[in-house]
């Protein structure tokens, strides 16, 4: 394969993107890599002629087949599943598992291309050992979305996980015609240049506060409980709630993401609203990106209302609160404080 351009992305990994062109279906033992990222229509793995799906298919894998056995199916909240593991076929495509990108379960695939990211997150979680992935210009093929279309906002959500901390060393993203490259090349270089000469955003020196409360806005009554006892317990307490920290007409996610890189605990209220909710997710997956980058046990979970929790979700101890216990919220709520007693003297 060819290499047009590279982003290295900030970060203590120093993990980096890089455009390419070549045939992902045709890559040598030097080439490997953990995951290969492919798009399709919802449960529609038909391997058309022009589509990397009918590539692979061509060459003898069979990507219907996979998905009629998926290791983990995460459509519902990001749009994606993965396969499991390749076995023997890894010695002719070299690369361990695909994950599917199925974009029209949840939205518009520029609009939800970071989903690819967000499913990262769990997976990762999992399989420690993937450090590489690689990917077309997902949607830009059979689904019809022009080249510059979906690497804008793909490079978007690249550069916001990879400078999180998303444990990865490289991205690779692969054009195949002449068309889509130069469509591509241009876009990703302009990209490149602009980033070279920005500031990081993505890490924040100092921390601002020392809790933030990631919860669904239909446990707020569960959530002023926890925060009343919090106060109680110590009233110096910094704590991070949007509802009350966010100035009125601000750029709510920005500062949200900004305030999580700066506390020292984020306590995930668990409900199946949290589940339910993108952003509730989303400030989840920061903090668990930033736990593993940093080596810290950021995360403070407490079980409020019972739901079916996502593996990745129960590698760690919680907090049991069932059915919103107002005594054991106000015990969770002590159990915190202490907790950052501990480890007041971090920096």
């Amino acid at each position: 394969m060819e290499l047009i351009g590279t982003i290295p992305v900030r970060g203590s990994r120093s993990p980096r993107i890089e455009l390419m062109q070549g045939d992902l279906t045709a890559i040598g033992p030097d080439e490997g890599f953990d995951v290969l990222v492919v798009s399709a229509f919802p449960d529609d793995y038909f391997p058309t002629r022009t589509s990397l799906i009918g590539a692979l298919f061509n060459k003898g894998l069979s990507v219907k087949e996979l998905a009629a056995g998926k290791d983990l199916d995460l459509r519902t909240a990001f749009s994606c599943w993965l396969s499991k593991d390749l076995g023997a076929a890894r010695e002719i495509f070299h690369f361990d598992r695909i994950l599917c990108f199925e974009p029209l379960v949840r939205g518009e695939p520029p609009a939800v291309v970071g989903d690819i990211f967000r499913a990262l997150t769990p997976i990762l979680a999992e399989h420690a050992d993937f450090r590489s992935v690689a990917m077309p210009l997902v949607a830009a093929g059979n689904q019809g979305y022009a080249a510059a279309d979906m690497l804008d906002p793909l490079l978007d959500a690249a550069i916001h996980w990879l400078e999180r901390g998303l444990p990865l060393d490289v991205l690779k993203i692969v054009t195949l015609t002449e068309q889509q490259t130069n469509e591509a090349r241009a876009l990703f270089l302009q990209r490149a240049a602009q980033y070279a000469a920005s500031d990081s955003a993505a890490t924040v020196p100092g921390k601002t506060f020392d809790v933030f409360i990631s919860y669904a806005h239909e446990n707020a009554d569960d959530i002023e409980i926890f925060e009343q006892a919090l106060l109680r317990a110590n009233p110096l307490l910094r704590i991070f709630l949007d509802r009350k920290t966010l100035d009125v007409g601000c750029a709510w996610q920005p500062e949200i993401f900004e305030s999580l890189d700066r506390c020292r605990k984020v306590v995930a209220m668990f409900s199946p609203d949290y589940l339910a909710s993108k952003v509730c997710k989303e400030e989840f997956n920061i903090a668990w990106v930033r736990g593993r980058e940093h080596d810290e046990d950021i995360i403070f979970p407490i079980f409020l209302h019972s739901a079916d929790l996502p593996t990745y979700m129960t590698y760690r101890n919680y907090l049991d609160c069932r059915e919103g216990d107002r005594m054991k919220i106000e015990s969770a709520a002590g159990r915190l404080v202490e907790s950052l007693k501990r480890t007041a003297h971090r920096p």
